[in-house]
This record gives C-alpha cells, structure tokens and sequence, in this order.
C-alpha cells in the first residue's frame, strides 16, 4: 500500500499479528516438550510445518494483482489444514485460532473472511470438546476472539479503504492545484503581454507614427525650410521613443546581475543614489542565490530607496542582507521623517503610488513577509524575508 498517514497502523497491525502468532506457537511447542508424550516428535514437526507455511506468507504478499489474491488463498487453505492437523494432537493449538481470524479477514475476499472466522471457530470448539470435555470457557473464548476479531477485521478493511480514498482524494487536489498555477502563470504572462502591449502602442508606436508623419511633410515641403523643421521634430520623435523602448528594457533585465546582487547594488549605491543626495551603505555579502530570488531582491531594494528619495527627506540609507538554508532577509533603514505605514497601506488603492503594493507582491510570490517599522520623525526600517527554494 503506498505510504500515508494511516501506513504507521497498518505496520502496527501486521507486527502485532506475527507477535501474537509467534507467541502462541511458542506456548505449544512449550507444552508439547513440556507433556513429553511418546511420538511427541509428531506435534514438534507440524508446529515447525505451521511457522514455515506462514512464514510463505510474506512471499504471497509481494505477488502481483489477483495472482496475490489466490496464492493467498492457498497458502490459508495449507496454514489452515496445517493447524486442524496439529489441534488434534495438541488442544492447545485451539490457541492459533486467534491468529487466524485477522488472517481469513485480511487475505480472503469479502464475505469469505467472515465465513472462514466462524467454521475455524466451530473446529476450535468442537476440538477443545472433544479433547477436554465441552465448558463454559472452552465455547465462549472461541466466540468472544472470533467476535473481537471480526470488528477489529472490519474496521481494518473501513480504514484501508479510507486511506485508498485519501490517496486519490490527495491526487486529484494536487493536480488541481498544479493546473491552477499553470493558469496563473498564463494569465500572468498574458496580463503582461497586455500591458507592454499598452505601453509600446502609447509611446513607440505613436511616435513612430509621429516619425513617419513628420517625414512624410518634409518629403512634401521639397526643400523648403518648414521640411528641415520637420526632420528635426522627427529625430526628437524618434529619440523619445528610444528612451522609451530603454526604459522597457532596463524595467524588463536586471541591471548587471551577472555579477551578482551584491555588485549591483552597490553600483546602483555609486551611480544612482549617491546622486539622489542619499548617502548609501550597501552590507551585502557575495553569496550564491537563484536569479529570480536575486532579481525580486534588486527589486525590493530599488522600490525601496526610490521611496526613500522621493518621500522620506533622508540623508543616509543602509542596505543589508543576511542568507540562510531557508530565507533571505533584506533590511533597508533610513533616518528620515517616517511615516504611517498603516495609512500608507490604506492609501495606496486610491493614488498613483504603487510602491510598497509591488513589493507585497514580489514578496508574496516567494512565501514571504514584509514587515515595515516607522513612525514621524522616527525613520524607516523595512524588512522583506523570502523563502529561498
């Protein structure tokens, strides 16, 4: 059976039958040497037939499909007859009756089990009888273990079937769950087809149309000086648009992660931010993480000194990360004017400003956390951890 929660007892199960077959056995081979009857040798040799065939047990259980199924049922007929041959010699040998219920519940079809239990408990009864005379003990012990067994049997075979069901229950949420996020992913990539779509057709496409426009006046101008007016509004046009398209490319790549993240921000430290007025302290150790963790870090970080330099009025920002097994821990401190990060959050729907949103979601997308610590005229601490796959 594949591993689930029950296995653990369903192991327990199966090592308490051999504990209880081996235990029993052991009792009538003591009372055989005990006894020391003349031919005791007989019972000594069918006990010893009885331990082999059920030790075969463990070999028609690894047989596949419904070859298991009768080999099994062999191999309870020959333990069976085994036992009936051994109960007639030794009265103790009633005792592997016991045993033997579990074994008709689990290894024989459905209503055979259980009809299996009740004729093994007729044999011990009328054995018990027979050898010792018919009481009390000797009908209502066969009856109460076939009882017992019975309910133990059935609720062993609720219980696998309910683990059967779990399983495939567990199987099917899992390949929801896997479709579900290939969906995300396409919606995700289609949502953002959409928009650079958006934004090429409002910037580079229109002014590419402005160009052509504009080229196409001059070319009608023939010379004039309004056409030499209309090449250099075309070549502003144009170099708009290469800014624009730059712009959607540097938004795109990570700038120089190649390097690594540490070189990176460090250079966005020399060449960005220290001409924002911001005095940048970067303490990033050279480490080895995965680009999209590293991406969504660099991402984190400029999102965040952009705040600083926009909102925040500070002169000094400080830039740290610490790396475990499992997480990395971006810290960025300002000691600027602060502010409520809990009316910033309720704020942000209604503005244009989407920072602190963007890196939610960067956040989020990892198994993660941001935890923000600010207060007026307190400065800032933000502090964004990501589970590192």
């Amino acid at each position: 059976m594949a591993h689930s929660t029950l296995t653990p007892v369903f192991v327990g199960l199966r090592t308490g039958l051999h504990v209880l077959f081996a235990a029993l056995l052991v009792l009538v081979v003591v009372r055989i040497v005990v006894v020391g009857a003349s031919g005791s040798w007989v019972p000594l040799t069918l006990s010893a037939l009885f331990a082999g065939v059920y030790l075969l047990g463990a070999l028609a259980a690894r047989a596949p499909g419904a070859r298991r199924t009768v080999v099994g049922a062999v191999w309870i007929v020959g333990l069976t007859l085994v036992w009936i041959a051994l109960l007639v010699l030794v009265p103790e040998a009633a005792y592997l009756v016991f045993p033997l219920f579990f074994l008709y519940l689990h290894v024989l079809p459905r209503v055979v089990g259980p009809a299996a239990v009740v004729v093994a408990t007729l044999v011990a009864v009328v054995a018990l009888g027979l050898h010792g005379g018919f009481t009390v003990g000797g009908v209502v012990g066969p009856l109460v273990g076939a009882g017992v067994a019975l309910l133990i049997g059935l609720g062993y075979r609720a219980l696998a079937r309910e683990a059967v069901e779990r399983e495939a229950l567990v199987g099917e949420l899992l390949a929801t769950r896997d479709r579900l996020a290939a969906t995300e992913r396409e919606q995700g990539v289609l949502a953002e087809r959409a928009r650079l779509a958006r934004e090429i057709h409002d910037t580079v496409a229109q002014g590419l149309s402005s160009i052509q426009m504009l080229l196409h006046a001059a070319e009608r101008a023939d010379g004039e000086r309004p056409g030499l007016d209309h090449i250099r509004l075309a070549r502003k046009t144009a170099a708009d648009g290469l800014a624009d398209t730059r712009r959607f490319i540097r938004e795109l790549t990570p700038p120089s992660l190649d390097q690594g993240l540490a070189a990176a921000l460090r250079r966005l430290a020399e060449q960005q931010w220290t001409r924002d007025g911001l005095t940048a302290t970067v303490e990033v150790p050279e480490m080895s993480l995965p680009m999209d963790v590293q991406t969504a870090l660099l991402r984190i970080a400029q999102g965040a000194v952009a705040n600083v330099v926009q909102h925040a009025r500070a002169t000094t920002v400080r830039l740290t990360l610490g790396v475990t097994d499992r997480e990395a821990r971006l810290t960025v401190t300002d000691d600027g004017v602060g502010f409520d990060p809990v009316t910033a959050r309720a704020c942000a729907g209604s503005t244009d400003s989407f920072g602190l949103c963007a890196m939610q979601d960067r956040v989020q997308q990892f198994g993660g956390r941001l935890d923000i610590t600010s207060g007026p005229g307190r400065g800032t601490t933000l502090v964004a951890v990501l589970e590192v796959p």
